[in-house]
């Protein structure tokens, strides 16, 4: 079975970047590229690779193996299907944000 192409979000691409408008910071940086303020560098390839590499180093996933009460797995079951994920996707998400202070439980 050969993979389904990628339907483009913007159908017309090119009227929906002609019709874009910027804000006072964007045509700042509009104003740059157009002067050559900004220059690619020569090394981009590596560069690119680099951040590839610190990427998928910082994405780490491992597994984990954890008991939870079975209501609780069929609720998250629930609500990932609601939302279109797998319950695993959304069982980690639940996680990061809970760690990294973007999602507050009861104190």
């Amino acid at each position: 079975m050969a993979a389904a192409k990628s339907k483009p979000i913007v159908k017309d691409a090119k009227w929906f970047f002609e019709n874009q408008v910027l804000d006072a910071e964007e045509q700042q940086i509009e104003g740059d590229l157009d002067a050559g303020l900004y220059v690619s560098r020569k090394d981009m390839a590596k560069r690119i690779a680099e951040h590839k590499d610190a990427a998928k180093n910082t994405m780490k996933k491992k597994p984990i193996t954890v008991r939870v009460q079975n209501q609780d797995l069929l609720r998250l079951k629930l609500l990932a299907t609601k939302q279109g994920l797998p319950y695993q996707t959304l069982v980690s998400s639940i996680l990061h944000r809970y760690v990294t202070g973007q999602l507050k439980g009861d104190a």
